[in-house]
């Protein structure tokens, strides 16, 4: 399963409902409201590199509301262990 992570600008009065419509989108699971540069997060999951492609490209930079967007394809996804375990990388030494 390929996951992209979308960036989206929204107009601003618009982030309510753009979510939304953003949830309707085939291969959207995940839409958050978000701090900073961006208004909206999207996640996209997909078993092709093309469909990730129509989905962005195709459904979501041409949903009502949307201003922009910037994907990121990822690469690996670590658990929350796996990622626990990263962050405490030579906190033994400390103890």
């Amino acid at each position: 399963m390929i996951t992209a992570i979308v960036l989206i600008r929204t107009e601003i009065d618009a982030i309510n409902e753009t979510a939304q419509a953003l949830l309707g989108l085939p291969g959207v699971t995940e839409v958050y409201s978000v701090t900073g540069e961006w208004e909206l997060v999207a996640m996209v999951r997909a078993r092709q590199h093309e469909q990730i492609a129509e989905v962005v490209t195709g459904a979501i930079a041409q949903t009502d509301g949307v201003t922009a967007t910037h994907t990121m394809v990822a690469f690996r996804a670590y658990s929350e262990e796996d990622l626990e375990r990263l962050w405490s990388i030579g906190l033994e030494q400390h103890s």
